[in-house]
């Protein structure tokens, strides 16, 4: 059990997964392409504004007979697009065969010098009247193009006469889908264009193209006259499919749409007409040659990068090797976020490479990679713990109480005394006007505890939201820090954040006690940072989660002291230091609390002005009579603060001490 629960056990599947994806088989060529249709499907349709669709649908059919029809009708079809201000024409069909009909001449007269480009198409079984176009090489491309093993050609006279002849086939991907088409391919040491590199061949009145190889393959095709185009090794682009073509029955009357546009003659009639899978779902046996035209068109250079297999199979080792590693250490709710996040991380990578650069890049293993490590790791780990954890049980629970218990089986590392030293920040607080509150009750025990639940929850609450720790509630004080048991470098201004909190969570308090008929209760808080000890502190019979320290005591004097300032909270100086670009402080006063020897300067959650901070300066420096008179403007400033400066004018009218220093030492806690 301890072998197939151990944690290092999901590295070996990491492996076998790194392994397979690095295998390449079927399965994972299958998803990679799977994942690369889904990025096509998010593409936004684009309207052409190039090519145009004369479609051979059900009514052409009923309009001119049935097909297959004498040529001299494609020759009326030709006219007819030359007379609507048809570009070149396309015909993705083989005239491999004589017409039984007699209408080869009137056709071949009408295509010939007329813009035309007609289909011939490799063949595993015959080899005839195929049109090969010259090209110039750099490098060796011949390796490494698709073969045929022979091509079936239009009738030599068709052949001769027509300005274009290009290849109509595809080349499905191992799933049958069409996302690539080569633009060269070759039979025996002759080469081929495909119709829609015929197209532009014609369009820009270059008598060939070239094409460049180097030791990895083809890399660029160039027609002269047009841009240079980029291939993968085989000569094959990537086809976007989002593009859209007008089409016209070539039984209507209207031939508008074609005007200045390339247009390809498809047949869609049922039966007739051939469909094939593409990313965006089934298309006609034409619209390959379309998209293929509009793509190089539009200059869409969809690319996989030479990087892009070690980029992917880089991230499948180090996503998966890393998630073990958290799987081991870290807690379920980081491991689970790390899944999301990476998964979330791969996909959005995958989709920000295809939208703003066309590369297709393969999140889609990776992430399953990552799924599989990641609930292996979690499964082993969750099944390790939960033996651990009855151990645990056994071994403590009849001497530790069960609230230990639970700690040390979510956390075996914490079964000592002690515990550490850390920079921390601690919050103690204190109800005000419990007294009354209790009194209005009277005998309703069970009524006077329920609301102090609620108090108490209330108060909980913000600091759960906050991520701090409660430590204990006494009476109707509690204590709670920020920074344990999970290190927190934002202790200071969570703390500050969440005694704000708790001050909102009063008011809302109130507004209820309100309703019942209940006199109002308050809140005062002390705040202070400081290196605290914190753990599981106790006997070895007892333990409980706790801290202690002199920051800590300093915390429960400042709370002490809100009363006597007439303030809600009082913060400390080093919680200051730390937050005071985050929140405004009013400097209290310069005080050794009970105690302590050594000063501190004391704050409240306001805003301060030059009119205090001359008061300060007043009151430090001993011209008490000075600070007096200045206590009523402040007041005007300050209205919030009234019962501050009453207080303190009430202090310095009892008299300045002979040995003033500018340091009130606190007599009561």
């Amino acid at each position: 059990m301890k072998v197939i629960t151990h944690w290092a056990l999901a590295f070996v599947t990491a492996a076998l997964l790194i392994f397979a994806h690095y295998d390449d088989s079927t399965v994972v060529q299958t998803i990679r392409l799977k994942q690369f249709d889904l990025l096509q499907q998010t593409d936004t349709p684009v309207p052409s504004q190039d090519i145009a669709i004369l479609e051979l649908d059900e009514a052409t059919i009923e309009k001119y007979g049935q097909w297959p029809w004498k040529r001299t009708v494609l020759a009326d079809i030709v006219v007819k697009l030359r007379e609507a201000g048809a570009g070149i024409i396309v015909l993705p069909m083989v005239f491999s065969e004589e017409d039984r009909l007699g209408g080869d001449m009137p056709f071949i007269e009408t295509i010939a010098g007329n813009g035309v480009v007609i289909a011939q198409v490799g063949s595993t079984q015959v080899n005839r009247n195929a049109v090969p176009r010259g090209v110039a090489k750099i490098g060796d491309p011949l390796p490494y193009l698709f073969e045929w093993p022979g091509m079936l050609g239009p009738i030599p006279l068709l052949g001769e006469n027509a300005d274009g002849v290009g290849v109509a086939n595809t080349a499905p991907e191992i799933d049958g889908v069409v996302r690539r088409v080569p633009l060269i391919m070759r039979v025996g040491d002759e080469t081929y264009p495909s119709l829609a590199v015929e197209v532009i061949r014609l369009a820009t009145g270059a008598p060939s193209y070239q094409i460049k190889a180097g030791s990895g393959g083809v890399e660029k095709i160039r027609i002269p006259g047009y841009p240079i185009v980029n291939t993968d090794p085989n000569a094959q682009i990537w086809l976007r499919w989002n593009k859209q073509f007008s089409t016209v029955s070539a039984a209507s009357d209207d031939w508008s749409s074609v005007e200045g546009k390339t247009v390809i003659v498809g047949i869609t009639a049922s039966g007739i007409g051939s469909m094939i899978a593409s990313p965006t779902g089934p298309q006609y046996g034409y619209i390959p040659a379309a998209v293929t035209l509009q793509t190089m068109i539009d200059g869409d250079q969809i690319q996989r990068p030479f990087w892009a297999n070690l980029a992917e199979l880089g991230a499948t080792a180090i996503l998966t090797f890393l998630l073990v590693i958290l799987a081991r250490f870290a807690p379920y709710y980081i491991v689970g976020g790390a899944i999301v996040v990476f998964v979330g991380g791969l996909g959005y990578g995958a989709l920000y490479a295809w939208q703003n650069y066309l590369y297709l890049m393969d999140a889609a293993m990776p992430a399953i990679a990552v799924v599989i490590v990641g609930l292996h790791a979690v499964f082993a780990r969750f099944v390790s713990e939960f033996f651990q954890k009855q151990q645990i049980k056994k071994q403590f629970g009849t001497y530790v109480n069960p609230t230990v218990v639970e700690q040390l089986q979510k956390d075996p590392s914490l079964i000592k005394l002690g515990g550490e030293e850390k920079i921390l920040t601690c919050v103690m607080t204190d109800m005000r006007n419990f007294t009354g509150l209790g009194e209005s009750y009277g005998a309703d025990v069970q009524g006077f505890t329920s609301v102090m639940n609620e108090y108490m929850t209330a108060i909980a609450n913000p600091v759960l939201d906050n991520d701090g720790t409660l430590i204990k509630f006494i009476g109707d004080a509690s204590m709670h820090i920020h920074g344990a048991p999970i290190d927190n470098p934002n202790h200071a201004y969570d703390a500050v954040k969440t005694v704000k909190a708790m001050l909102k969570a009063v008011e809302d308090f109130n507004f209820k006690l309100k309703l019942e008929g209940k006199p109002p209760v308050g809140m005062g808080a002390g705040v202070n940072t400081g290196k605290i000890l914190v753990g599981n502190i106790g006997s070895d019979r007892k333990m409980g989660y706790d801290c202690l320290g002199d920051p800590v005591s300093v915390a429960a004097r400042l709370e002490s002291q809100t009363k006597s300032y007439g303030v809600l909270v009082i913060v400390g100086p080093d919680t200051v230091a730390a937050t005071k670009d985050k929140y405004d402080y009013f400097e209290l006063d310069n005080i050794a609390v009970k105690g302590k020897e050594l000063p501190l300067r004391i704050y409240t959650l306001h805003k301060s002005s030059k009119s205090h901070t001359t008061f300060l300066k007043n009151y430090y420096g001993g011209a008490w009579d000075t600070a007096i008179k200045q206590a009523d403007h402040c007041m005007a400033v300050h209205p919030r603060m009234k019962e501050y400066y009453a207080k303190m004018v009430e202090r310095m009218q009892q008299g300045k001490p002979d040995n003033w220093d500018g340091i009130y030492r606190a007599t009561s806690k």
